[in-house]
């Protein structure tokens, strides 16, 4: 027979189970989730015109205009590799007219003291973009498969040279992270800054490098037009466009992965009603026609993360590419 105690135990148990499980529900219910906003949103993105995450973000507000009702304000923060942008979207007021497309770099730029900021100081909503490197090399290079490059450089340790963005960047801590992974020193191919992607291609077309690692979606037409050669992708999920890429999450002993990722993001406290419907509303616009259309004419697929997958996705990552940065010797 159960004591009183047992039994007083259980009930608390469970009404305090019950309470959990009501103030979560209670969070994506959405009567709770029901905010509008009544003027012009500003959407700060901390990167220049142009590029990927302006694009992204550009064709968002558009959607979100239509889905909310109200202008959204694309704004372009830059300057301090991502911390003046990225610093007035954790620092805007929580009332939910400033949002903002937060990147993977706030999860990098704190570990090599570029700002106290980190993903604890924003909050997430949505992940609405991811981008995996691929690991390439010139279509006549003697290297067949990303084993065999591998190899190379366990014989001949910093021989090797490779590119794809400035010292510490994303697609640089992509091939440090994969060769610590895969038991070599992160430097064992060396890593020559550059500009960024398109720099990056015509030096390994020139010559002037042996590898390069940026988004493999940015170097699909010269790898179709047989300028270069895919050896690996870094990713779990092939890419739709060229499926017959390996991927490391299964050609590598160690699994390695990464993405370069774009978050929807906003200040810090920002109240969990006002992100819940605009987590909601990002949700519609992913899931539309126009997005995916979108998304194929940029050659990258549609992708989605709630609010709580997305602050899961910046911890790890804050945690994995913080060991990389440690490796080799950037973190302060």
């Amino acid at each position: 027979m159960m004591s009183t105690n047992s039994t007083t135990i259980m009930t608390v148990s469970l009404a305090l189970w019950a309470s959990l499980a009501a103030t979560h529900a209670s969070a994506d219910n959405p009567a709770t989730c029901s905010w509008q906003p009544e003027r012009a949103v500003t959407f700060v993105v901390p990167w220049g015109t142009g590029g990927g995450t302006d694009a992204n973000a550009r064709r968002l507000a558009s959607l979100l205009e239509a889905e909310m009702g109200v202008p959204f304000n694309v704004v372009n923060r830059t300057g301090g590799n991502g911390v003046v942008g990225h610093t007035t979207l954790a620092r805007g007021k929580p009332d939910g007219y400033t949002i903002g497309a937060a990147t993977v770099e706030i999860d990098t730029m704190h570990w090599i003291g570029l700002t106290p900021l980190t993903y604890r100081d924003i909050t997430p909503i949505a992940l609405i973009n991811r981008s995996s490197p691929g690991v390439l090399v010139q279509e006549g290079s003697p290297y067949d498969s990303l084993g065999a490059l591998l190899d190379e450089a366990r014989q001949t340790p910093g021989e090797l040279t490779a590119s794809g963005t400035a010292q510490g960047g994303i697609w640089h801590l992509a091939l440090a992270g994969m060769l610590k992974a895969e038991g070599l020193a992160p430097d064992a191919i060396r890593w020559i800054p550059s500009q960024g992607a398109g720099p990056a291609l015509k030096e390994l077309m020139a010559g002037g490098v042996d590898v390069a690692t940026p988004a493999l979606a940015e170097a699909r037409n010269l790898v179709e037009q047989g300028e270069l050669k895919a050896l690996g992708y870094m990713s779990d999920t092939p890419m739709e466009q060229m499926p017959e890429v390996p991927l490391t999450a299964e050609t590598l002993e160690s699994g390695w992965t990464l993405s370069a990722f774009v978050t929807v993001s906003g200040p810090g406290g920002l109240p969990d009603e006002i992100a819940c419907a605009y987590e909601q509303a990002i949700e519609t616009a992913v899931n539309s026609e126009d997005w995916a259309e979108f998304k194929r004419s940029r050659g990258t697929q549609v992708v989605f993360e709630d609010r709580h997958e997305t602050a899961q996705t910046l911890a790890e990552a804050d945690r994995q590419l913080g060991e990389v940065i440690e490796a080799i010797g950037l973190a302060q």
